[in-house]
């Protein structure tokens, strides 16, 4: 009996997207913890928790800033 790696991965896919806001919570408060505890990295810290929000994102389904009325120019005049 081995590991169903698509069932793994689908379950996780799923909980990322159930859970993106407070996985970003935990990241802020780690990211918080971790400028108190190693001062002077704070660019460092914030590089790499914009990196995992980035990859956060990427199953979210609902997008960070509403989209705008875009509408495709004509083509062919």
């Amino acid at each position: 009996m081995g590991i169903n790696f698509d069932e793994l991965k689908n379950k996780a896919t799923d909980a990322l997207r159930e859970h993106n806001d407070k996985i970003e919570g935990g990241l802020d408060k780690a990211a918080d913890f971790a400028k108190s505890k190693f001062s002077g990295h704070d660019s460092q810290i914030d590089s790499g928790v914009g990196k995992a929000k980035d990859f956060l994102n990427k199953f979210d389904d609902t997008p960070d800033t509403p989209q705008q009325n875009q509408q495709q120019p004509p083509q062919g005049q």
